[in-house]
């Protein structure tokens, strides 16, 4: 899948986080690739090994995005890890340990 020509491709890129390495990529991909398409060429398997980034939700400028869609000129797509505990919840504890203090 190696784009003929500039005309022919679209720069995108290919973002996924842990909590302490960050994987970024930029690459050169023909016109009509998918998302899907775009994070294997990407290598992100390489980074995060024993991880299916395919099955991880994905989106492209932080709105969740189907893995079949076509990407676009400048497309940033993020690979999101599962949430280890739910923000509000986190709030709340951290509220309660705070409150807790105060005592």
């Amino acid at each position: 899948m190696v784009p003929a020509s500039r005309k022919e491709s679209i720069t995108i890129e290919v973002a996924f986080a842990l909590p302490q390495r960050q994987f970024l990529r930029r690459l050169q991909v023909p016109i009509g690739t998918s998302m899907y398409q775009a994070i294997k060429l990407s290598g992100v398997e390489n980074f995060y090994p024993g991880s299916d980034s395919t099955a991880l939700k994905t989106g492209i400028h932080g709105k969740i995005t189907d893995p079949e869609t076509i990407l676009h000129q400048n497309d940033r797509i993020e690979i999101y890890r599962p949430l280890v505990i739910d923000p509000k919840e986190k709030r709340r504890l951290k509220s309660d340990r705070l409150t807790k203090r105060q005592k």
